[in-house]
């Protein structure tokens, strides 16, 4: 006896036909390339799950976001500090130290040299690698995203303690935006391309604001499907 996916319901009772596919926040996923890479040459998007309650649930045991000297009060970091119970950060201290290490590291460095450091928040249970915003700047730049990720790929090289780990997707911030060439937000493939060719392999949330694109198919891991290259340079 055969069965297809058509005859397997989602839910109990009559809720099938209940929870509507309609409904304003969803994404549209489409499956990716099935044993198309070796283990740990992926990343995986995390459509859908709420960052912030996977790292109070101790999914993760690091998480990457961004960090700077002046305000982190809306950013996931200070929502971090102020939930996990055993740490001593709180947002101001997350600031102030951010600030301390700014200011020598500006005395130190030279005037061509703007490496984005990685500041390590021990919270007990997860740790934290902000990335750094340049002193002086509102935003991070691709290159800056670039040159942070292979500052923490080397980070996370052969550390298993520091596995699992997660990162924001840098879109959508309020305190800490990031923007291209043309000073506006890249797109979301662009961001993973970024991260995953400075040899990040973890796991990326994209910004709940992309939750609402029903209308555009998602991928679950990036690399992407060769197929998708093919049509966009027109073939079938």
């Amino acid at each position: 006896m055969t069965t297809t996916t058509d005859h397997v319901r989602l839910y109990d009772g009559d809720a099938d036909g209940l929870v509507s596919a309609d409904q304003a926040d969803r994404v549209t996923l489409l499956p990716g390339d099935a044993g198309g890479f070796a283990a740990s040459e992926r990343i995986r998007v995390m459509w859908g799950q709420d960052m912030l309650r996977d790292m109070l649930d101790g999914r993760y045991r690091a998480v990457i976001c961004g960090v700077n000297d002046t305000d982190n009060s809306h950013g996931i970091i200070a929502q971090l500090v102020n939930l996990v119970h055993a740490s001593q950060w709180t947002e101001a201290t997350v600031t102030g130290y951010a600030k301390v290490f700014q200011e020598s590291t500006t005395r130190l460095q030279s005037a061509s040299d703007q490496e984005p450091y990685v500041l390590k928040y021990d919270l007990d249970s997860v740790l934290i690698l902000g990335l750094l915003r340049p002193k002086g700047r509102d935003h991070f730049t691709l290159d800056d995203l670039r040159r942070g990720f292979s500052t923490i790929s080397k980070m996370l090289k052969d550390r298993t303690d520091r596995r699992p780990i997660a990162s924001v997707s840098f879109l959508g911030a309020r305190s800490n935006r990031l923007v291209d060439a043309n000073g506006e937000e890249p797109s979301f493939e662009t961001v993973l391309r970024t991260m995953y060719q400075s040899g990040y392999r973890g796991d990326v949330y994209p910004a709940p604001s992309l939750w609402g694109r029903g209308d555009v198919g998602v991928f679950p891991t990036y690399p992407y499907p060769e197929g998708l290259a093919r049509m966009r340079e027109g073939s079938s």
